[in-house]
């Protein structure tokens, strides 16, 4: 591990907004003890809770913050060293409605209780066009999240993976969730939204090679069985994976 990264998550340990616990420990027993205490003992207040899931360098987290001063903000990522950002810039400005946990996805019933959160973002996540049971909108995921999600809650998907939007569109039509709002052009579309004013690094990087960004909102509401799509998606043109060395067929 080069000297940064240990230098950051030196760093983080520091930060009262910033939680980790080992899958080993939850596992072993360890009751995380902001679980189903995080508007009162954490934040100090009964604001809504808004999870950010693969929040990365925590640039929507803060941004969404930001924005929304009567909500309450989580940034969740496994990448330690990309959260630093994030964290930093929200102890810097003194937000007090923005926290960061680093822990895998899978194992959030662990740090939140039944309907303790409002809502879900799933900003840019990896498409996983080779592992559904790893895709973030799947029903495996889903499970995860109707054990802590309020009921009726919404889940926004934003994505530059035509691969990731069709999938999710499909696992939304097929289980029969309302949707609230779909584009495939998202800055083309009518939507008039302060959220469109936040851009992460690598929608940055998206736009600029040319490419739509697609976004849906829909509410998950409770099923007691989900169905999951068996359909054949064209792949996406690009390679998503490593983030930071992109390789593309078609676009220049």
């Amino acid at each position: 591990m080069g000297k940064n990264k240990l230098t950051k998550f030196a760093e983080m340990k520091e930060f009262p907004h910033v939680f980790e616990v080992s899958a080993h420990e939850l596992r072993e027993g360890f009751i995380f003890p902001l679980k189903g205490k995080w508007n009162e003992t954490f934040f100090g207040n009964m604001h809504p809770i808004v999870l950010e899931l693969g929040c990365g360098k925590g640039e929507y987290t803060v941004g969404l913050g930001k924005l929304f001063p009567e909500k309450n903000f989580i940034g969740i990522d496994i990448k330690g060293a990309r959260m630093w950002s994030g964290a930093k810039a929200s102890w810097q400005h003194g937000m007090k409605n923005v926290a960061f946990l680093r822990t895998n996805i899978e194992m959030l019933p662990h740090f939140f209780d039944e309907n303790e959160v409002a809502e879900i973002w799933l900003t840019f996540p990896d498409p996983q066009m080779k592992k559904k049971s790893k895709r973030l909108t799947s029903t495996n995921f889903i499970r995860v999240y109707q054990q802590f999600l309020k009921p009726n809650g919404p889940i926004h998907l934003k994505t530059d993976s035509n691969f990731m939007f069709s999938y999710t569109k499909e696992v939304v039509n097929i289980n029969g969730y309302p949707v609230v709002f779909s584009t495939d052009n998202l800055y083309a579309s009518e939507l008039n939204d302060p959220i469109l004013g936040i851009q992460t690094y690598y929608e940055q990087q998206w736009l600029g090679r040319g490419l739509a960004i697609k976004y849906i909102q829909f509410i998950l509401e409770y099923r007691t069985v989900l169905i999951e799509p068996d359909l054949e998606i064209e792949p996406d043109s690009y390679r998503s994976f490593g983030r930071n060395q992109l390789l593309f067929n078609d676009i220049k």
